[in-house]
């Protein structure tokens, strides 16, 4: 007869689990403590760790959405196509107006200065 795993006998080995890693790890600090240099400390926070990579806010949101699409993908459900924030217009200032304006006067001016050549 097969066993079944409820959820209380799950629960009941991880605290077993748990129990027999703390009595360990306590084996494990005693026997540190007789090595010469040897420390008390967990051997996990011995290591050096690395440094976490800086990403900007906008990164972090790209990488929340594609994170949110992969699970909706496993899931089965419809892709959520929310449209993205315009990005505001770009504005052009007076003064770059007036010098397009002239520079297409002077183009045009030359054009048909070559065109009454003909």
């Amino acid at each position: 007869m097969p066993l079944k795993l409820t959820a209380e006998i799950i629960t009941a080995a991880i605290e077993g689990f748990e129990i027999q890693k703390a009595s360990i790890d306590a084996k494990i600090a005693e026997l540190r403590a007789v090595v010469p240099g040897g420390s008390t400390e967990n051997a996990a926070a011995q290591r050096p760790g690395r440094k976490r990579r800086k990403f900007s806010a906008a990164a972090r949101k790209r990488m929340k959405e594609a994170q949110q699409r992969r699970w909706a993908n496993v899931r089965g459900e419809a892709q959520s196509t929310a449209p993205e924030p315009a990005k505001p217009k770009r504005k052009l200032s007076a003064a770059a107006k007036a010098k397009l304006v002239a520079n297409l006067k002077k183009a045009r001016a030359a054009k048909a200065a070559k065109a009454a050549a003909k």
